[in-house]
C-alpha cells in the first residue's frame, strides 16, 4: 500500500497540472459564477411546488410568478454561463498575453453571450391575432445551452487573441479619450468572433438540421447514456475521490465535464415530477450528495466513528473537530486532520464509499421507485436533509439515508481500526522513549500528533506542482524572534478556497482572532475563480489546501497588484482554523 501512495506522490505534478488547465478552470469558474441563478431559482420552484405535496394550495397567481422567476433566471442558464466563462477564460488568457497587450473581458463576456445565441437559439415567425411576430425559442437557452455556451466562450476569447496579438483592431488618435477607444478596438475580434459562431450555425443547421446545441447533444448522448449506467456512475466518483486523494481538489476536474448533463437530467426529472411521472435520471447535479455523501469519499458518518470507537487521542480529537463541517459537506478538516489524504490505510475506503453510494442510488431510483433527483438544493445542505427534499420528500429516502450509512460505517470501520492500533502503537513508543507510562500517551500523542501521522503515511500534504517559481510554502520558513510584531492595523485578508466553505473556517478564525488580540484586520472567505473583481480590494490572500495547486498562477495576478499571497499546507491551514490568536501570530510572521 505505501508503495501505491508513493507512486502516485511521484506523478502528483502531473494531476496538478491537469487541475490548472485554463480550459476546466474557465468551465468551473464560470459555472460557480452562475450558482445563485440555481439556487435562487430553485427556491422559487420549491414555493411553487413543494406546498402541494403537504396538501396546500397555493393561489394560482403565485405558483404562476414563482415559476415566472424561475424560467427567467434558470431559462437563461446558458446565455450566463457563456459570459463568465468567456471573462474568466479571459483572465487566464491575459496572463499568457504578450507585454502591452490585454483582451478585454467585459467585451469578450458580451461577445461570448451574442456567439452563444447563434449556436443555441433558432428564431422563426408566427402569427398571433392575424399580426406576424418573430419568435425565439427558449429551449436552449438554459442548460440544454452548456455546452454551446463553453464553446462559444473559447471561440471568442481565441478570435480576441489573435486579433489583439496581431494588432488586428481600429486604432484612433490618442486624443480620444481612453473609453471610447477601447470600444473601437473590440470591434474587429467581436465581429470576427460572432461571424464565426454565426457561420457555424449556418452550416451545422444546413448540414444536420438542428441547431449547434442539439447538435452536441445528439453526438454525445452515447457518452451521457454510457455515464448513467453502473460502470459510469461509479468511474465518475472513483475518479473524484482519487483525485482528491492524492491532493487535487477532484470535482474540479471531473464535475465540469459532466455538468451540462447533470443540469439536463435533473431539469428533465423535474418536468417528469411536476407531470406526475417517475424521474428516472440518476445522473443529476445533487447525485453529489450521495457520492461526496459529507464531503468527496462520502465521509459523513466517519468523524462518530472515530469518536466513537477509535482509541487513539489524535483521532478522537479528529473527530470532535471536523463532526459539525462534515455535516455540512465542508470534511477539510477530517482529510488534513486525520489525514485521510495521501494516507495509504484510507484509500480503499475513500475510493469505494462513494461508488458504493451512487450504485446504491440508482438500484433505488431503478428498483425501488425513489424518485431521481429533482429539485436543487445547496452543496452545504446537510446530506441526509438535501436527498429527503430533492426526492419531493419521499419516505423511501430516509431508508435509502440509512443504508448508505451503514454502508460506509461497514466500509470505513475497518480501515480506521488498522490506522487506529498503528497511532496507539505509537503514542506508546514515545511515551516509553520519554519513561512515562503507558497511560501518559495520550497526553503525549495530544501534543506530538503530527509526527504519528507523518510516519504513518509517508507524506501525507500535496506537494505543489513542479514548476520553475515553488509557492512560499514551499520555502524554507523565515526566522522570526518571538517579540517581532509585524504591522498588521488595517489588514485586509482574503481566504480563497474551492467552494467557500473551507475558507470560511479560516476567514472566520482570523476575525476572532484579531478581536481578541485587538487587531484591526478584516477578513472575507471567496471561491477560487471568482476573486478576480474583488481581489485587489485586499492586502493578502491565503490559498487554502484544495486549490494550492493554482498559487503559481494566482503569484502572477498578486505580484502585479502588490498583494502578499499566502499558501498554507494542509494540517497547517487546519491548526489555524482552531487557533484565532495563532492564526493573526502567523499572518504576522509571513509578513515581508
Amino acid at each position: 500500500m505505501d508503495a501505491i501512495v508513493k507512486m502516485l506522490e511521484k506523478h502528483q505534478p502531473f494531476f496538478e497540472k491537469i487541475s490548472r488547465n485554463i480550459y476546466l478552470q474557465a468551465i468551473k469558474d464560470g459555472f460557480l459564477g452562475c450558482m445563485p441563478i440555481v439556487l435562487t431559482s430553485s427556491i422559487f420552484l420549491l414555493i411553487a411546488t413543494l406546498p402541494g405535496v403537504v396538501g396546500i394550495t397555493l393561489p394560482q397567481p403565485l405558483i404562476d410568478w414563482c415559476n415566472k422567476l424561475y424560467n427567467f433566471t434558470m431559462g437563461v442558464m446558458g446565455i450566463m454561463v457563456a459570459g463568465t466563462t468567456a471573462k474568466n477564460f479571459t483572465a487566464s488568457m491575459n496572463r499568457r498575453m504578450p507585454a502591452g497587450k490585454v483582451l478585454n473581458d467585459g467585451s469578450t463576456m458580451v461577445a461570448a453571450q451574442c456567439s452563444m445565441l447563434l449556436l443555441a437559439v433558432t428564431q422563426f415567425t408566427t402569427k398571433l391575432d392575424g399580426s406576424e411576430l418573430s419568435v425565439f425559442d427558449c429551449t436552449s437557452m438554459g442548460t440544454r445551452g452548456l455546452f454551446s455556451a463553453y464553446i462559444a466562450a473559447f471561440i471568442t476569447v481565441w478570435v480576441y487573441k489573435f486579433c489583439v496579438s496581431r494588432d488586428l483592431t481600429i486604432k484612433l488618435p490618442k486624443e480620444v479619450p481612453g473609453a471610447i477607444a477601447q470600444n473601437f478596438r473590440d470591434i474587429i475580434p467581436f465581429g470576427g468572433a460572432v461571424i464565426i459562431c454565426g457561420i457555424i450555425d449556418v452550416v451545422v443547421r444546413n448540414l444536420m438540421g438542428v441547431p449547434f446545441s442539439e447538435l452536441l447533444i445528439k453526438l454525445l448522448s452515447p457518452l451521457f447514456t454510457a455515464a448513467e449506467t453502473y460502470p459510469g456512475l461509479i468511474l465518475i466518483q472513483a475518479a473524484t475521490a482519487f483525485f482528491w486523494f492524492i491532493g487535487v481538489h477532484g470535482p474540479s476536474i471531473v464535475q465540469p465535464g459532466i455538468d451540462p448533463i447533470r443540469l439536463a437530467n435533473q431539469a428533465e426529472n423535474l418536468q417528469v415530477l411536476l407531470a406526475g411521472g417517475h424521474p428516472a435520471h440518476s445522473l443529476t447535479f445533487n447525485m453529489s450528495l450521495v457520492g461526496e455523501f459529507g464531503g468527496t469519499g462520502a465521509t459523513f458518518i466517519v468523524p462518530l466513528l472515530l469518536i466513537l470507537f477509535m482509541k487513539s487521542k489524535q483521532l478522537k480529537a479528529v473527530g470532535k473537530a471536523s463532526i459539525v463541517p462534515v455535516a455540512f459537506a465542508v470534511n477539510e478538516p477530517l482529510l488534513f486532520g486525520a489525514p485521510m489524504i495521501l494516507n495509504p490505510y484510507m484509500l480503499i475506503p475513500f475510493v469505494a464509499a462513494g461508488c458504493v453510494n451512487v450504485s446504491v442510488a440508482k438500484f433505488f431510483i431503478d428498483n425501488v421507485g425513489m424518485n431521481g433527483f429533482s429539485f436543487v438544493v445547496p452543496w452545504a445542505t446537510p446530506a441526509p436533509i438535501g436527498i429527503f427534499i430533492t426526492t419531493n420528500f419521499q419516505l423511501i429516502a430516509l431508508v435509502f439515508v440509512a443504508i448508505i450509512i451503514l454502508l460506509d460505517a461497514i466500509i470505513y470501520l475497518p480501515f480506521l481500526k488498522a490506522y487506529d492500533k498503528l497511532l496507539c502503537d505509537q503514542e506508546a513508543e514515545r511515551a516509553a522513549e520519554l519513561g512515562l507510562e503507558s497511560d501518559g500517551a495520550a497526553t503525549i500523542a495530544a501534543s506530538t500528533s503530527a509526527p504519528a501521522v507523518e510516519q504513518a503515511t509517508a507524506s501525507v500534504e500535496p506537494t505543489a506542482a513542479a514548476t520553475d517559481s515553488k509557492p512560499v510554502a514551499d520555502q524554507p520558513e523565515p526566522v522570526v524572534k518571538a517579540s517581532a510584531k509585524k504591522d498588521v492595523d488595517g489588514l485586509k485578508v482574503l481566504v480563497l478556497c474551492a467552494g467557500a466553505g473551507t475558507s470560511a473556517m479560516l476567514a472566520n478564525a482570523i476575525k476572532e482572532g484579531a478581536a481578541q488580540t485587538g487587531e484591526n484586520i478584516a477578513s472575507s472567505a471567496g471561491a477560487y475563480g471568482q476573486h478576480t473583481a474583488i481581489m485587489d480590494q485586499y492586502d493578502v490572500i491565503v490559498l487554502a489546501p484544495q486549490v494550492r495547486s493554482y498559487y503559481n498562477d494566482m503569484k502572477a495576478d498578486t505580484d502585479r497588484l502588490g498583494i502578499k499571497l499566502l499558501a498554507p499546507r494542509g494540517k497547517e491551514y487546519i491548526d489555524l482554523t482552531r487557533d484565532p490568536a495563532g492564526a493573526i501570530k502567523w499572518l504576522r510572521e509571513n509578513l515581508d
